[in-house]
């Protein structure tokens, strides 16, 4: 460290004689204030000899090529240095150049901090120290994220860039809405050979999925039982902490929200979940849809079919609905234009489609008793009724998630039928978002808080803690 602190100063000085008078004549980024004031406390209470005469500027950027662990240690030089190696820039640096990206670890550190519940208004910026939360980041070991749909399962190390692997979801196990705890100890335990890991050295985060919608005191109570048949389960497996959210908020985490409504297209159902504060509004009402993702591989299949087309499996009609399929933001319109295009599902297979393309996605906004724009504006519209904040943006951002809502154009349609079917009142200010991580949000979501600086002490909960819970629960 200290031998390139001494080339670098070196540098300055040689810089220092060529280039003071121009330096005096045209300044390209003049300081500001905040980093004359900086200055100033720099040049009073500096005891470093010479490296006195460095630059702020300079000085930052020795910091940042000396990497975090070498400026943390530079703290311990004199006070000067140890004021200005605390910086939040220099230390939102090294977050930046992190494998996260940083409008993630932002978010997520400003808003999911606490834990939950969430809190309303955010820590600002200044009141965070991002020395100590990129410290505290470091020492978080990471965590395994199972996120079980109901389709298929994606499973992998939080400080991976994407999932390690996708398997058969809780309903090859069971039915997930009672689920027995033999069947979900089979299932965990799966996952954790599959990842050559024991249960016991790592803790783990679950996204339970969608089901018991309603607000009535059976849903309260099923879905309850469901949540300590997670808990326990992992916990009779020695894993030492757990942390179980709901798959349609770890969504919407994803997307770097923590209210808005989010339109789960999930295997064989439709969910539209509204959440706020990163609760989901039971009492506002969940809407859902009676059809799913396999219907519309179903239609696909039989329109095929209708052309001499057929599949032993449903694996490439879904390949080909991934690839080829899209909604159209006009379907009359859509009708007369050329639509044909081809996919090689394997090297020797291609298939060509056309009108079938956009008609495939065309299903869920045109199904008999309600379409999916009917059920988003519902919930929507109850939102509104429910008056459960003084701010009615909180339900104006729709955030899409599953497989099927990765087709183009989805979102763009569903924010035009939204327009159309909703009054001013409501609908000014309505974005809807595409699945901000494909498939994987709800993953990514878990991802988000199971890297968190904050993590085993906001989110997560070991066994202990479940039985003093347990204990709670039953004493009331």
């Amino acid at each position: 460290m200290t031998s390139l602190i001494r080339k670098v100063w070196v540098s300055v000085i040689t810089r220092s004689g060529s280039s003071s008078a121009s330096a005096h004549m045209s300044n390209p980024n003049p300081l500001s204030d905040h980093d004359r004031f900086l200055q100033m406390m720099y040049i009073q209470t500096s005891s470093t000899g010479e490296f006195d005469r460095i630059p702020i500027d300079i000085f930052m950027q020795i910091l940042k090529i000396l990497g975090p662990r070498e400026s943390a240690r530079v703290r311990a030089v004199c006070k000067a240095w140890k004021f200005l190696v605390s910086d939040n820039r220099l230390w939102i640096y090294f977050l930046q150049n992190q494998p996260e990206p940083w409008d993630s670890v932002f978010f997520s550190e400003t808003h999911l901090r606490s834990g939950y519940p969430l809190q309303v208004f955010p820590s600002q910026m200044h009141d965070l120290s991002f020395m100590h939360i990129y410290g505290q980041r470091v020492e978080v070991p990471g965590a395994l994220i199972i996120d079980g749909g109901s389709g298929y399962c994606k499973y992998g190390w939080s400080k991976y860039t994407s999932p390690s692997g996708r398997s058969a979801t809780f309903l090859e196990f069971g039915n997930i809405e009672s689920p027995m705890p033999s069947r979900l100890r089979h299932f965990f335990s799966t996952i954790c050979n599959r990842m050559q890991v024991k249960a016991s050295t790592q803790p783990i985060v679950v996204s339970i999925p969608l089901c018991h919608y309603d607000n009535t005191e059976s849903a309260k109570s099923s879905r309850r039982q469901l949540k300590d048949a997670i808990y326990s389960t992992l916990f009779d497996m020695n894993v030492p902490a757990v942390c179980a959210i709901n798959q349609a908020t770890l969504a919407l985490f994803a997307a770097r929200r923590t209210s808005g409504v989010v339109v789960n297209v999930g295997f064989h159902q439709i969910s539209v979940v509204p959440i706020l504060h990163g609760k989901v509004m039971h009492k506002v009402g969940v809407e859902v849809v009676g059809m799913g993702a396999l219907k519309l591989t179903g239609f696909l299949r039989d329109r095929m079919q209708q052309n001499n087309i057929h599949f032993d499996s449903l694996y490439t009609v879904r390949t080909l609905k991934e690839n080829l399929c899209y909604v159209a933001l006009d379907y009359e319109a859509e009708l007369s234009k050329d639509t044909q295009a081809s996919f090689a599902v394997t090297s020797n297979n291609w298939f060509t489609l056309s009108k079938e393309r956009f008609q495939t996605g065309e299903i869920l906004f045109q199904m008999q008793a309600m379409g999916l724009h009917q059920a988003v504006a519902l919930c929507m519209d109850h939102c509104h009724d429910a008056e459960l904040t003084g701010d009615d943006n909180w339900y104006k951002t729709v955030v899409l998630t599953g497989g099927t809502a990765c087709l183009p154009g989805l979102a763009a349609r569903l924010e035009k039928e939204l327009y159309g079917l909703l009054p001013p009142s409501i609908s000014s200010g309505i974005r809807v978002l595409p699945p901000p991580y494909g498939t994987d949000s709800a993953w990514y979501g878990a991802k988000l808080v199971s890297n968190l600086s904050t993590f085993y002490r906001s989110w997560c909960m070991t066994k202990k803690q479940f039985r003093h819970w347990s204990k709670r629960k039953l004493i009331w």
